[in-house]
């Protein structure tokens, strides 16, 4: 199993915070959804595996990714719902909405936390 850490949109810069505000006001609620990256999220991964007879190891790569605009937009569609995401004549709205909130925050740097869970037999 590989997950990336934190969500952009549950981080703490200021492109961050912007993004959330965004997506916030899009969904009409807060976001606190980990995408399954969380601690707790792991300790059950691991328990599952072990519980399934494998032997488990885990790994953490971390490094700073710098990304553009598009590159968050098609984040944020990625993590969405087929309920949550925009239809298709309001995506190039939605990308804009997100660009102007998190423009004043350039450059985009994101801190990812790579986790591997492997499980050996």
């Amino acid at each position: 199993m590989v997950t990336n850490g934190s969500p952009l949109w549950l981080q703490e810069s200021a492109s961050s915070r912007a993004l959330r505000d965004v997506l916030t006001e899009w969904l009409g609620h807060p976001l606190t959804t980990t995408c399954g990256t969380d601690d707790r999220s792991h300790v059950r991964y691991r328990d599952s595996l072990v519980a399934a007879g494998y032997e488990v190891d885990t790994r953490v790569v971390e490094y700073v990714d710098e990304l553009t605009a598009e590159q968050i937009a098609g984040g944020v569609y990625s993590a969405l719902s087929e309920e949550t995401l925009p239809a298709a004549d309001e995506r190039v709205a939605f990308a804009d909405r997100i660009r102007a909130a998190i423009e004043p925050h350039e450059p985009y740097r994101e801190p990812v936390s790579v986790r591997i869970l492997t499980g050996r037999c």
